[in-house]
């Protein structure tokens, strides 16, 4: 078998192909590949740690808590108290953020409330140095 190279005189000759057929090559790569990864044992890596079994006690101290209810249109309440206005509440949240062992800040919003006057007073007892805040009542938020 011969191979011509440029133009060839007669042309009902099929032209010769020089190119591998990487077909055959990549199936039996795949095959051992698939049989690398079924033969290679699952290796476990574990830490062990020895951790411990009893129930912490509770704390000697029950914490203090703050209760601040905002109302649909913008009232606050500092433990059932009505609070007149934002320098009154500043003042509490500066007495309550200067306390050694701070009481916590549950702040609990109505359903009806515009999220501005919420993110109102947590951005106030934030800034002025409340350490422990949380939101209650997230209950009624999820129907």
């Amino acid at each position: 078998m011969a191979m011509t190279i440029g133009n060839a005189i007669s042309s009902d000759e099929p032209e010769v192909m020089i190119d591998i057929n990487t077909t055959p090559l990549i199936d039996v790569m795949l095959v051992l590949l698939i049989m690398l990864i079924i033969t290679i044992p699952m290796q476990t890596h574990a830490v062990k740690l020895n951790l411990p079994t009893a129930n912490p006690p509770p704390p000697l101290v029950q914490p203090q808590v703050v209760e601040v209810d905002i109302d649909f249109d913008g009232t606050i309440l500092w433990n059932g108290a009505v609070v007149p206005d934002r320098q009154t509440l500043d003042a509490d949240l500066t007495g309550l953020a200067a306390q050694s062992n701070q009481a916590e800040l549950h702040v609990r919003p109505d359903k009806l409330t515009d999220y501005k006057y919420v993110a109102e007073v947590l951005a106030t007892a934030q800034r002025l140095g409340v350490q422990k805040i949380g939101i209650i009542g997230y209950d009624q938020f999820t129907n």
